[in-house]
């Protein structure tokens, strides 16, 4: 698959995935803090399906030499 997720948008994602994660675990928030495994592996692959399907991109050009 192409990446499709820049750098910021990675680290928030990766950031908000293990916050939910850990609220759950915590007993703060209940199951449906479990809805932070989908930030947190997009965030790691660097893949967003959604993006895919709305033609998205959040990483940066590349230049061409």
């Amino acid at each position: 698959m192409k990446v499709n997720v820049g750098g910021l948008d990675r680290a928030i994602r990766i950031i908000v995935g293990l916050a939910l994660i850990g609220l759950t675990l915590a007993g703060t928030i209940g199951v449906w803090g479990w809805v932070g495994v989908v930030p947190l592996v997009t965030g790691l692959v660097g893949t967003c399906p959604a993006y895919l399907l709305l033609g998205l991109n959040t990483c940066p050009m590349k230049k061409k030499v």
